[in-house]
């Protein structure tokens, strides 16, 4: 059980939570949501320890596994080492005492050797270092990376890693900030399939609504500057959330006409000689008088990519025999494929494949190193980089505004102000300069240049990576609607769900090229 007491937590003049009283227990899941900056991964700090609240307490089982971002700690360790240290006691233990197998061997240190193989033992450290490598293997961790030291293996990798050390050792509870971000599909079903095993306490944020929905029991909400648990997964959230919303709703609007009509009594018999039914009235007027409702904070941005002002050529793009080779490894051999006019394609595969490396070939950032890739009559794309630094320049001291004007200077100043609405930069927020971005905004904010400029091409690399959840599924909705031709790399399947009528799976034999939305190709690929 996890339980916080009256947890309050202000950052600057901002109140993130007041007074806020929870209860997570074992056996259930539940999925942490709120917008980018309601304090999803402040709370899980919190819990931890990691950082402090204004006041309250937390109350934790003794074991718990967190996952961690600090990869760096742990450079200079194995990674089967960097999975065994998320038991503590039981690596503490180990490193114990392996140093006093190393000195003189007295009666003291015999004894201080039995009680550490008694703790060895508790801990099942017997079967350590085979339990990690089912860890390590089912997140996609080849065995002969295992005994590498963090430093030398990707930077993906070592996420994996310490999302592994987080699931290690049988924690009776589990707090996970976003475990699927360095994750692709496969590693994600593994990990969908180890936590509705664990029947300890889960909390889990996370931006990727399929993998919510497929795991959660629960959903613990933070909104109207508290937070409110919901039985059932994301989607039965948003169900049931918005019926008691259009409820309070409508319940307001009853209240204010059965007032209006208590008024208008009163102001016609005030003066007469019905003064006892008008004190009545005028009484049960104050008993309906409405309370303010609490504005949620569930914002969703609004995206409509415009109708292209001319179409491509019947074939978007063509790739003759592509090649693509850097020093150490070569990515693609006589790749052929023709991009339609108006194709929607979604593009997965685990990470390494060549999903970015598609991406910049089109968007012609990188060159093939081998046969021809063509582009198509008439098309103008629009590109969202997986980096965003290569479409924003973050050291540029410019206001969203004037960058955004920067895109399309023929645009009318109104057009632009209109564009940062529908993306949440509203009033002010719209001359907020660049470099104070932080990762979601930037995200929003090239979303709003691709918005403003017209085009019929659209390429996205992992465009979710910085987006909640509403900001997801209005892109997801925006894509589907756009009366161009896409292509969009992501690991979210209810983003490419949304979207996609054509497959390019890079699996590990080579591409795949499938004519039917994901979750089809993913029966076929499993049958």
């Amino acid at each position: 059980m996890i339980t916080l007491e009256k947890i309050s937590k202000k950052v600057g003049a901002r109140t993130l939570f007041d007074d806020v009283c929870a209860a997570f227990s074992p056996g259930n899941r539940y999925g942490l949501t709120g917008p980018n900056g309601a304090g999803k991964s402040t709370l899980l700090k919190i819990m931890m320890g990691v950082e402090e609240a204004n006041s309250g307490t937390v109350s934790l089982p003794k074991k718990v596994g967190f996952l961690k971002q600090n990869i760096d700690a742990y450079k200079d360790f194995r990674l089967i080492d960097a999975v065994i240290m998320g038991n503590e006691r039981l690596w503490n233990a180990l490193q114990e005492r392996d140093s006093l197998y190393e000195g003189e061997m007295t009666d003291e240190v015999g004894m201080r050797l039995g009680d550490l193989e008694e703790i060895v033992a508790e801990e099942d450290g017997y079967t350590a270092e085979s339990d990690a490598e089912v860890l390590l293997v089912g997140m996609g961790i080849p065995t002969d990376m295992h005994e590498a030291l963090m430093n030398s293996v990707p930077t993906d990798v070592q996420f994996k890693v310490l999302l592994c050390q987080a699931l290690f050792g049988k924690p009776e509870a589990l707090l996970l900030d976003e475990p699927t971000n360095h994750l692709d599909l496969d590693s994600i079903t593994w990990l969908e399939g180890f936590l509705h095993d664990y029947d300890g306490t889960l909390i889990v944020v996370s931006h990727d609504r399929h993998f919510l929905n497929s795991v959660t029991t629960h959903i613990a909400d933070i909104d109207y500057d508290t937070i409110i648990t919901y039985p059932g997964n994301y989607d039965e959230m948003v169900t049931a959330k918005t019926a008691v919303r259009t409820r309070e709703l409508s319940d307001m609007k009853n209240r204010e006409k059965k007032i209006a009509q208590l008024k208008e009594f009163v102001q016609k018999f005030s003066a007469g000689s019905r003064a006892s039914q008008v004190q009545s009235r005028m009484r049960e007027m104050e008993r309906l008088q409405p309370q303010d409702l609490k504005q949620s904070n569930i914002q969703r941005p609004y995206i409509r990519f415009q109708a292209p002002e001319t179409q491509s050529g019947q074939i978007a793009y063509k790739l003759e025999e592509v090649a693509k080779s850097y020093p150490e490894v070569d990515v693609y051999k006589n790749l052929s494929y023709e991009i339609m006019r108006g194709d929607k394609i979604g593009v997965i595969g685990n990470n390494g494949r060549g999903k970015t490396t598609l991406l910049k070939m089109l968007a012609g950032v990188e060159a093939p190193t081998g046969g021809t890739l063509e582009m198509g009559h008439n098309v103008v794309q629009g590109y969202f980089p997986q980096n965003h630094e290569d479409a924003v320049d973050k050291s540029q001291n410019m206001p969203m505004f004037d960058w955004l004007k920067s895109k399309k200077p023929e645009a009318y100043d109104q057009e632009i102000r209109s564009v940062l609405g529908k993306m949440l930069f509203g009033g002010e927020d719209a001359f907020k300069e660049i470099p104070k971005l932080s990762g979601g905004e930037t995200a929003r904010l090239i979303l709003a240049s691709l918005i403003l400029v017209n085009q019929n091409m659209l390429i996205l690399d992992e465009p979710n990576g910085h987006l909640d959840l509403e900001a997801v599924s209005a892109l997801g909705w925006g894509l589907n609607e756009f009366k161009g031709t896409v292509i969009c790399a992501s690991h979210d399947r209810s983003l490419i769900d949304s979207f996609a009528t054509k497959i390019i799976s890079l699996e590990e034999t080579g591409p795949v090229f499938f004519d039917g939305p994901l979750e089809e190709y993913l029966r076929v690929r499993q049958a």
